[in-house]
């Protein structure tokens, strides 16, 4: 089980530029796809890259599906010199994606989020469009499995957009006009 919301104040406390991606981001779109883990892409500027293993130290992280006799250190410097890991912490399983297939690094993934509220954070979550987009160019059949429903929520997303709000609605039909008396 992961604790979602002790691994988002760490990253949030800490100032960590990330974005959710994954199954944790279509979750927070309203999948009803089941995650166990929470993906992030992360900045890989050299302080966020430090902040990001200060966040991460108090977890004791360690490589998943590895044995325990590989040493390992989540630190700057071996988040500096790989790029993407997958790792086991005390609270639950967290990657961490320097890029995202079908999209590219932070930025390009940045640019893609939208800011949703997850367990009370303002965080930047990957848009239902991006989310579409790497699912299908990772192409796994996990992802594809779960594409039909992403682009049936990005279409419900789209058909609220274009819903006027209450008072234009009554504008636009004449029952915001004040009508004369009598």
């Amino acid at each position: 089980m992961n604790d979602f919301l002790r691994t988002l104040k760490a990253l949030c406390d800490a100032q960590v530029h990330f974005v959710v991606i994954g199954g944790a981001a279509a979750s927070a779109h309203g999948s009803t796809y089941l995650t166990h883990d929470l993906d992030i892409c992360y900045d890989r500027g050299r302080d966020n890259i430090e902040r990001l293993a200060e966040a991460l130290e108090p977890f004791h992280p360690r490589l998943r599906d590895i044995q325990n006799n590989v040493p390992f250190c989540l630190d700057a410097a071996t988040i500096t010199s790989g790029m993407n890991f997958t790792l086991a912490t005390d609270v639950g399983d967290i990657d961490l994606f320097g890029e995202v297939t079908g999209i590219g690094g932070y930025k390009e993934v940045r640019d893609l989020s939208t800011t949703l509220v997850l367990f009370g954070f303002q965080c930047p979550v990957l848009s239902l469009d991006g989310l579409i987009q790497s699912k299908r160019a990772v192409a796994r059949p996990k992802d594809l499995l779960v594409l039909p429903e992403m682009e049936a929520l990005r279409e419900m997303e789209t058909q609220v957009r274009r819903q006027p709000e209450p008072t234009e609605a009554r504008e636009q039909d004449g029952a915001g006009d004040k009508q004369s008396e009598p």
